[in-house]
């Protein structure tokens, strides 16, 4: 079994809904990345960059290393 798939998945899910905790906090208003991105592309497409890098793509990934785990494991 591919049991990396099920750590990557893990690993990315559980990332992606931290980020998504910190977002919801406004926790994330201080992180240095976002900050940066903000300064170079703008506020708002800076924080849609951080949004889809940090939380969206993660979750996404999360739940598809999860899925091929489960998918492979039949």
């Amino acid at each position: 079994m591919e049991y990396k798939n099920l750590i990557f998945g893990i690993f990315a899910l559980c990332f992606g809904l931290y980020s998504t905790y910190m977002r919801l906090t406004n926790k994330f208003s201080t992180s240095e990345k976002l900050i940066q991105m903000k300064e170079r592309f703008g506020e708002k497409t800076g924080n849609v960059i951080h949004l889809i890098a940090y939380t969206i793509l993660p979750l996404l990934f999360g739940i598809f290393f999860l899925a091929t785990f489960f998918l492979i494991k039949n």
